[in-house]
């Protein structure tokens, strides 16, 4: 009777979280292999020699003891990676992270019930600040389905750093303040943050223990709008967090020093459930051309973002959305679950909202307001100097390829996120005469708090198809015998990723050991091919797959001479997002956009006359 019961009750959010496998630690031999036939694209002959040898004493010599040591890691831990990660990855970095490790993205609602339109940005924003606040209330009470990859369960740790999530400064190194609790944990904080022309609100999306309706939100935010539009602009303490790391750190400890009411303000917004930037701009946008709404998502105005949130839902004015999101606590999949989710809903409802109109006596959004000296006004005006002027480096493209989609990929049974990936490679192939270092973002949330593991796109294989498709003297057959040889490749290395067989990570881990202990970097990680193969995070392509739903995002490239290359999978098209830097001559967005647009061309002619 009991297993009957069982079977019928819904699954909980965090059910599964004690029951998943600890994250595995792969051979040695296994990953010294993979990484050897990883480099092997960029280097020549004799480069390639002398890494062989490099790896070879790495493996006999200090590899084996800092493998052992990771075992015996492994034993204790039940993720060995994840306090590696989130400190490497993200909170030792000092880079401004705004721009350079956020990720942010268009809203997909101008698709359907909301186009681009004057004087509805509030009242959209309304109901959908309802529907995120419903989808905290499913995860509150978990009653969010876990995810699954077929019938195994993926971990559902990071939905946790959704929502009452902040990270925040230090001078060597950031932390991450998570406030959110389930029902069954505790109390969680209920108040949201609302910032408009550089001034910040706050007010509690709760009355009477009920989420706010619609139309009492639309109260609240017309409350906000009205104070801002009649009076002078705020002093734009949020364009703060879009500094250096230490420098925002620093200028943040200055703050609490002037008055301990600011700590007390920093406290709100770093505990509230998310923020909403009420912006004045109009970045125009279609289903066909994202690029105005994706550019002002990822680089718009500081002073109404707090960067270092884990969710900040942008309103602009012409009633389209983004977001934008510090990268440390959670991997963009979770933003993409709730704005599916987002999305669904409002194309249920059709972006109305058919309830209740009344709305109860409640309190007025509260002005936090920071008090401020000479020197903070004055690190004020350098954060925004300093935002404007990487930003303004920054090109973004983002366009719908409309000629096909997944559905014309798979008919030709080929997997679609490796045609995109194998598009990606000829296309930088084609512009830059030379195989292009990729990362290309594989889930390993198989296992207990897993992350991700990087998938290594630009293989032997890869090129050699590059190299057939570049070559007037092949026929048709070598080249499609060669595509196919690289489909099957990155195939196998993905599967590989996921189930924790990557090698990437597990390296990380060997050099980190030897940093720990003290030990000189060993030469493995200093020989020119680590680095020029994308080790060390240097790849020049770093790209991700955003899932097939119509959710979008984008990131800024990862080196100088690189590009961001995102991309959502429909039936009838890809939308692609692409990101460079002005000041790096030698790459451009639009171009990499128009020569990937061939090479989808070419390749799916290549695989329809392979059924001929």
């Amino acid at each position: 009777m009991a297993s009957r019961l069982a079977d019928t009750l819904p699954e909980r959010t965090f059910q599964y979280q004690n029951s998943l496998p600890a994250l595995p630690v792969p051979s040695l031999e296994g990953s010294l292999s993979k990484y050897l036939d990883a480099v092997h694209p960029f280097a020549s002959e004799a480069e390639f020699k002398a890494t062989a040898e490099i790896v070879r004493r790495f493996r006999e010599g200090v590899g084996k003891e800092l493998h052992q040591k990771l075992l015996q890691r492994a034993k204790a831990k039940r993720n060995w990676l994840e306090e590696w990660w989130l400190d490497s990855a993200y909170l030792e970095v000092r880079i401004p992270s705004q721009l350079n490790v956020n990720f942010g993205g268009p809203g997909p609602y101008l698709e359907h019930f909301w186009p681009p339109a004057e004087g509805r940005s509030l009242q959209r924003s309304s109901v959908i600040t309802w529907h995120t606040l419903q989808y905290w209330d499913l995860l509150r009470t978990e009653r969010l389905a876990p995810q699954k990859a077929g019938k195994d369960p993926l971990d559902m740790d990071q939905f946790r750093m959704l929502y009452c999530t902040c990270k925040v400064p230090g001078v060597k190194k950031d932390t991450i303040r998570n406030y959110f609790k389930t029902v069954s944990e505790g109390p969680c904080p209920t108040h949201l943050v609302v910032m408009c022309r550089g001034r910040i609100f706050t007010f509690d999306a709760l009355f009477d223990g009920q989420i706010l309706t619609p139309p009492e939100l639309l109260r609240q935010l017309s409350f906000v709008k009205e104070r801002c539009d009649g009076e002078p602009e705020g002093d734009g303490v949020a364009a703060l967090t879009s500094d250096e790391r230490t420098r925002w750190a620093k200028a943040r400890e200055h703050l609490i020093s002037i008055d301990p009411h600011n700590k007390t303000i920093l406290e709100i917004i770093q505990s509230s459930m998310f923020v909403i930037s009420l912006d004045e701009s109009k970045p125009y946008s279609s289903p066909e051309n994202y690029t105005n709404l994706t550019a002002a998502a990822l680089t718009g105005d500081p002073t109404i973002r707090w960067g270092d949130k884990s969710y900040n839902s942008i309103a602009f004015s012409d009633g389209t959305f983004g977001s934008t999101c510090d990268h440390a606590p959670y991997d963009a999949m979770v933003l993409v679950s709730m704005c599916w989710y987002l999305d669904q809903q409002i194309r249920a409802t059709e972006g109305q909202w058919k309830g209740s109109d009344t709305v109860r006596r409640i309190p007025l959004p509260e002005e936090l307001l920071f008090t401020l000296d000479e020197k903070a006004y004055s690190d004020i005006h350098r954060a925004k100097q300093q935002y404007l002027e990487s930003t303004q480096n920054l090109q973004v493209v983002c366009y719908a390829f409309t000629a096909f989609g997944k559905s014309a990929i798979k008919q030709r049974k080929l997997h679609p996120d490796t045609f995109i990936q194998l598009a990606m490679q000829l296309a930088y192939y084609r512009l830059h005469k030379k195989p292009g270092s990729c990362y290309e973002t594989a889930t390993t949330r198989r296992f207990y708090h897993g992350r991700t593991e990087t998938l290594r796109p630009c293989t032997q294989e890869a090129v050699n198809w590059c190299q057939a498709m570049m070559d007037p003297a092949c026929d048709a057959n070598t080249r499609r015998t060669a595509m196919l040889s690289a489909f099957n490749k990155h195939n196998k290395l993905m599967s590989e990723a996921q189930d924790g067989n990557g090698f990437d990570r597990h390296l990380l881990g060997l050099y980190l050991i030897a940093k720990e202990e003290g030990r000189p970097s060993p030469e493995l990680f200093s020989d020119p091919l680590y680095s020029r193969s994308g080790g060390g995070g240097n790849f020049v392509l770093s790209s991700s797959l955003v899932g097939y739903t119509t959710i979008m995002g984008a990131v800024a490239p990862m080196v100088h001479h690189g590009y961001g290359f995102f991309y959502r999978i429909r039936d009838d098209r890809i939308v692609i997002s692409i990101t460079a830097w002005k000041s790096c001559h030698e790459t451009d967005a639009a171009s990499l956009f128009n020569t990937f647009s061939s090479s989808m061309h070419e390749m799916l002619h290549l695989a329809t006359t392979s059924q001929l």
